[in-house]
């Protein structure tokens, strides 16, 4: 994270190896983690302290997640709110969005995903002056303005759509590391469907094509996996 001030987030996770593991992962990418094991607790703890943002499991003994979510609510209309849950019914999703839940992530999970989403909240819910995302990027020779969505060459100035642009970012935000195709779909696009899968194809096809104003930037198929965004040292 560039900014000296971290996200603060409140997890809840009554399963102790899961949550130490997700507080530890979260916290090594820069993020100020409160671990609660149960609905009361964490709201005790939420009256206590100020948040970013709230990563909350539905399953929890004494008060669970969706309660939690509605105390919640009734204090603080706006701040975001992300269900970490093994339920994956159409219900429990529609009853969690009901409340006023941000997104929705079902068990089991990958790190990565989840990393992503909770970035992609933040850029959707955080006001730009205090956006701990940067949206600036140096792609070798290239320049990327997510905030203006252009990307800069030697000679030109390329206008981005809004779906290029997001995928640019999550390209960049993961330089040299293999961006997933699923997360990349639930991410921007919301469902990894064939016909999603599709259009992501053509979005990457159209930014190889921009990219190509530096020889040293490439933008990869890894085979069965996703993309990666390199730069070639000279």
């Amino acid at each position: 994270m560039e900014n000296s001030i971290s996200p603060s987030i409140l997890l809840t996770e009554d399963d102790d190896n899961l949550g130490i593991l997700l507080k530890d992962y979260l916290g090594m990418k820069g993020y100020d983690v409160t671990l609660c094991q149960n609905g009361q607790e964490a709201l005790k703890t939420y009256d206590k302290q100020s948040f970013d943002i709230c990563l909350l499991d539905v399953m929890m003994p004494i008060m669970d997640g969706f309660t939690l979510a509605e105390h919640i609510r009734r204090k603080n209309k706006t701040i975001p709110i992300i269900f970490i849950t093994a339920k994956s019914m159409k219900e429990d999703k529609l009853q969690g969005f009901e409340i006023g839940a941000d997104d929705y992530i079902a068990k089991p999970f990958s790190m990565e995903e989840l990393l992503m989403r909770i970035k992609a909240v933040l850029r959707r819910t955080t006001p730009a002056s205090t956006n701990v995302i940067p949206n600036k990027y140096n792609i070798g020779k290239l320049a990327f303005d997510y905030d203006i969505q252009t990307l800069k060459t030697a000679d030109k100035d390329i206008k981005l759509t809004s779906k290029e642009a997001e995928l640019l970012k999550m390209l960049c935000d993961n330089k040299n590391q293999t961006l997933e195709r699923a997360i990349a779909l639930k991410t921007i696009w919301l469902d990894d469907n064939y016909f999603n899968a599709r259009s992501m194809d053509v979005y990457i096809t159209k930014l190889r094509k921009y990219l190509k104003a530096d020889e040293n930037i490439k933008l990869i198929n890894v085979h069965g996996t996703g993309f990666k965004l390199v730069q070639i040292e000279d």
